[in-house]
């Protein structure tokens, strides 16, 4: 007979090496501080590893997915295994709707777009002893193994008006790399967290007639630093978080704001990460539909 595995009691949890965040959205923070600046966040279902612990709940970690490092509220999160972590990081699903709810023993409360889905059969998903009722939209990237122009767009266009807000990557705050980020992780395809790691990723492009639908455009200031991206969309746009989640008209010179009659970033270089596939499957058919 196979052996149980043992079951870890909530009072042994406190000193487990990984955590899952369990709220909404939980900023990740450059110091242990309420009031200090945000340069991340964890949204429900992502995962850290545990590097600090320090008084007054706040703990240091590390992202499980892309490194990034900063300081949480230990009230945020749920202290979990390794094992635990490879599970719920192992083929997540990622919520779909920009806002749905999560059902559990005894409570509910909403998550966003772009959330995790931990061990998601279809209507629930698992974080340690909690089992959550998801009666929303959910897309699985493991699904479809070519990426489309409409999915893309589609997509990215959910995110349209949304504020932004450094270190953001919610519907209602988000930055330009959390933004690409954020999409290119519902597609399947890893992106660091910042536009100067993500650069350093992907095939250069042509601009001049090579750039498609979901290639990455970086800009510079005058230092010829890489302070800016965006997803360039069809017909010459680009759709970028700049004040908030919009689409411009962008050249070879870079972005140009039609409100503002001018352009407002300068274009350093495009970049491809995957290719396209030219059926024009939309996400109706790419996500699970709950009853």
């Amino acid at each position: 007979m196979a052996a149980r595995k043992k079951k870890v009691k909530n009072s042994s949890r406190a000193s487990l090496p990984y955590l899952v965040c369990t709220v909404s959205v939980c900023p990740i923070r450059k110091k242990p501080s309420d009031t200090a600046e945000i340069v991340t966040q964890l949204l429900f279902g992502e995962c850290g590893v545990v590097l600090l612990k320090k008084h007054n709940n706040w703990m240091k970690i590390r992202c499980c997915y892309d490194n990034y490092e900063g300081w949480i509220d230990s009230k945020q999160i749920v202290r979990i295994t390794e094992s635990e972590k490879d599970n719920y990081t192992k083929s997540p699903s990622y919520c779909l709707d920009l806002v749905q709810s999560v059902s559990g023993k005894n409570e509910t409360f909403p998550i966003v777009l772009g959330s995790s889905l931990p061990q998601f059969d279809g209507l629930h998903c698992n974080i340690h002893d909690e089992r959550y009722l998801f009666n929303g939209l959910a897309i699985d990237p493991e699904r479809f193994e070519d990426i489309s122009e409409d999915l893309v767009d589609r997509l990215a266009r959910k995110y349209l008006h949304a504020p932004y807000l450094w270190g953001g990557k919610s519907p209602f705050g988000i930055d330009c790399s959390g933004f690409t980020q954020i999409i290119f992780k519902m597609l399947g395809i890893f992106l660091p967290r910042d536009a100067s790691q993500q650069v350093q990723h992907g095939e250069i492009i042509d601009f001049h007639g090579g750039s498609k639908v979901g290639d990455l455009a970086f800009f510079e200031n005058s230092d010829g630093k890489i302070i800016h991206v965006g997803i360039i969309l069809s017909e010459n746009r680009i759709i970028h978080a700049s004040g908030r989640v919009r689409i411009d008209e962008i050249d070879h010179h870079g972005i140009y704001n039609r409100d503002l009659k001018k352009y407002t970033h300068v274009h350093r270089v495009t970049k491809r990460y995957f290719e396209l596939n030219s059926n024009r499957e939309g996400m109706e058919e790419l996500s699970i539909s709950k009853v």
